[in-house]
């Protein structure tokens, strides 16, 4: 693995690095760190890293890791920069050869994520796109249960993320991760939307399966100073005919990173909250059964990415790493020539498209007098 972004004050970068190894399946080898080349040194330095792997920028490592014999050489890339930085060096790594994982949302705009599933249907090569909330296996277990029948037909579906830690104005204060994410020339034309509402989004699309066609938004900037959204309601209709609630804010004082959802069905209910990620909640008419983590008769795909033996808990770090080890699942099939296991899954390409759809959508909705507008699809 190559690594554009991520040094070491750098939040994203360490969970990508941590994530990545957890398997031995993965070795970082090479990377630009920062934008400023001492920082990026010093991060080189502080990984063990070859001063000579250590690049100025991320045109000088592509070229130059391409040049290096195979089994040398990077072999995919890992982009954990800021939004505005993650067009140009997944478009150059494709164009040369080289495998993604791309922190989300995909790009800047729309228009860049176009451009970029047209690059990877050129090449054919493997891209990750790290919605890191998909691996947990409770969220797994609820996707399978819903394909199976056990809740009946999807009806209501409820997704949160609240935030409360920009709750007054951080990103003057110096708070780096504060500033890039409310900055639209680095976060793009959302801020809390792009940043966890579209979190929210696919997991209510990949736990039950269907999607959006239509939703009615209302943002608001509450506080003062701010360019860009800190706080969203969204009502949602999905292609079966459910609807749905969508809210995300980060202004909830108090509130940490409590993503959510419920679904219900013609015959019961599921629960899954991101703070309790062993549970699932199994709710019908006649009392509510608790699933856990590594307990009883789980679907295949809650066990294969299930970790550590049940009473143990499993969070963040690991709901990363199934996606690295899922990523390195597909890599390895393609050089053995064989077709992957499907139930080692991540999002895709179609799925960053899907997620910076979804924002030109609910920005289009918050501007409008209409009360619905219709999904781009």
């Amino acid at each position: 693995m190559g690594m554009i972004g991520g040094s070491l004050d750098a939040f994203i970068g360490g969970v990508h690095r941590r994530a990545a190894i957890m398997d031995g399946e993965i070795e970082l080898v090479c990377g630009v760190f920062s934008s400023n080349p001492e920082k990026s040194k010093e991060t080189g330095k502080a990984l063990y890293l070859p001063e000579d792997r250590v690049y100025r920028d991320f045109e000088e490592m592509i070229a130059k890791e391409k040049l290096l014999p195979l089994g040398e050489r990077m072999d995919f890339v890992s982009i954990v920069t800021p939004n505005h930085m993650h067009a140009g060096p997944t478009k150059l790594a494709l164009e040369n050869g080289f495998h993604v994982v791309c922190d989300k949302p995909v790009t800047l705009n729309t228009e860049q994520a176009e451009e970029i599933v047209k690059v990877v249907e050129e090449t054919g090569l493997i891209f990750c796109l790290t919605h890191n909330y998909t691996g947990y296996p409770m969220v797994k277990e609820a996707k399978e249960m819903i394909a199976s029948g056990a809740i009946g037909k999807v009806r209501k579906v409820i997704v949160e993320y609240p935030q409360g830690w920009l709750a007054t104005l951080v990103e003057v204060t110096g708070n780096k991760q504060a500033a890039w994410r409310t900055d639209p020339s680095k976060s793009g034309a959302a801020g809390g939307l792009g940043d966890i509402g579209t979190h929210a989004e696919n997991l209510a699309e990949y736990i039950t399966g269907l999607k959006i066609t239509q939703l009615c938004a209302d943002l608001t900037i509450f506080v003062e100073g701010r360019q860009l959204d800190d706080d969203a309601h969204i009502l949602l209709r999905f292609d079966n005919g459910a609807k749905g609630i969508l809210q995300n804010s980060q202004i909830a004082n108090g509130e940490e990173n409590d993503l959510n959802i419920r679904v219900y069905g013609e015959t019961g209910g599921l629960q899954w909250k991101q703070l309790d990620p062993n549970t699932l909640i199994h709710k019908t008419n006649q009392g509510a059964r608790i699933i856990r983590t590594g307990v009883g008769n789980l679907s295949r795909a809650a066990q294969v990415h299930t970790r550590i033996p049940a009473g143990h808990p499993e969070g963040y770090f690991e709901a990363f790493a199934n996606l690295y080890r899922n990523f390195a699942v597909h890599l390895r099939a393609r050089w053995e020539g064989k077709n992957p296991d499907p139930v080692y899954d991540f999002p895709t390409v179609y799925d960053g498209l899907r997620g910076m759809k979804f924002i030109d959508t609910v920005l289009e909705s918050d501007k409008s007098d209409q009360k619905w507008t219709d999904f781009h699809e």
